[in-house]
């Protein structure tokens, strides 16, 4: 694996917005585009479901020291809930483990049970998820027939809206819902949560991620096309900048011996662009902002200090 190069040859790096199709996990995804790359420093931010289709956001060479400033972004998805059934996976691959007529369900009824799944919640992962504890993810657990009992967890759906109900098939009708979410929701948990609240199971029979947040699926690249452009070194249309996952951070701008230092790991007093306003903290940590030198090159994530106008380099990004 030693390409890793473009063809203007600039080392390669930056971020791919995929389209992942079903039926491959979401390293399955890693695994082709570092082939096709020739590079061995590729990630993904944030799992998505063999089943599931949609943006997989994928790290190349230096973006991988960025990847969790994607997790921890916003994400959305369209799923179908299908009632009548509940499996013990949450999704249509699971065994069902119960089942009724669902076909007094309605709209309304839905439209009922859906504010206690909005705003900030509590939401208990699936025993088949990859939520570890002591180590081990829960679905090898449930794999073995021994499935964890996992405690609900904090998280935040900003928006959540439904679709007309589907009654093509009568005692199992479904439903399309709209989410935009924090990290760590579970679209298979809203899908079991809702089916109980409304006395009849449910499952998950269908999802999509529609975004992560810059990255839309309207803009996202099919897999195969991804790795065809990939080998032929084509990627000026295809990789997106480092700080494509930064757009909404502000920006600190500083000269020659500032950058030097930054790069070193040192600390620098630097003011912020005119036009520069602190984000507000958020529980007590620090602000941060992206850093560029004056090429315009990004050179490190920074925290603000104590002091006004010092600044902490906490990730140095290397030189392309």
């Amino acid at each position: 694996m030693g390409r890793r190069t473009d063809h203007s040859g600039r080392k390669l790096r930056g971020f791919l917005n995929i389209d992942k199709p079903a039926g491959i996990t979401s390293f399955d995804v890693v695994r082709q585009v570092r082939r096709a790359a020739g590079i061995r420093k590729v990630g993904h931010a944030g799992t998505l479901d063999p089943a599931a289709t949609g943006v997989l956001p994928i790290a190349i060479g230096d973006a991988t020291k960025l990847i969790e400033e994607l997790v921890d972004a916003h994400k959305a998805y369209r799923g179908v809930i299908r009632f009548g059934a509940a499996t013990d996976t949450y999704d249509s691959d699971g065994a069902v483990v119960s089942e009724c007529d669902a076909s007094a369900v309605t709209r309304q009824a839905i439209e009922a049970q859906l504010d206690q799944f909005r705003g900030e919640i509590q939401q208990v992962p699936p025993a088949f998820s990859a939520v570890k504890r002591d180590g081990e993810p829960a679905y090898r657990a449930a794999r073995r027939g021994e499935p964890m009992k996992l405690e609900a967890r904090p998280v935040t759906v900003y928006d959540l809206a439904v679709g007309d109900l589907d009654t093509s098939d009568p005692k199992r009708p479904a439903i399309t819902v709209d989410i935009k979410c924090s990290r760590g929701f579970y679209v298979r948990s809203l899908a079991h949560d809702l089916g109980a609240a409304l006395g009849v199971g449910a499952h998950l029979d269908g999802l999509c991620r529609t975004a992560v947040g810059a990255f839309t699926v309207e803009q996202a690249t099919r897999l195969d096309r991804a790795c065809e452009l990939l080998e032929a070194g084509e990627t000026e249309d295809l990789a997106h900048a480092l700080d494509a996952v930064l757009t909404k951070w502000p920006a600190v701008i500083v000269g020659t011996r500032d950058a030097a230092d930054l790069r070193q790991g040192r600390d620098i007093i630097a003011m912020p662009r005119p036009g520069y306003v602190a984000p507000p903290l958020e529980e007590g940590k620090p602000r941060r902002a992206r850093c560029y030198g004056p090429d315009g090159h990004l050179i490190a994530l920074l925290e603000q200090g104590l002091v006004v106008g010092a600044w902490h380099p906490y990730r140095v990004v290397p030189p392309a």
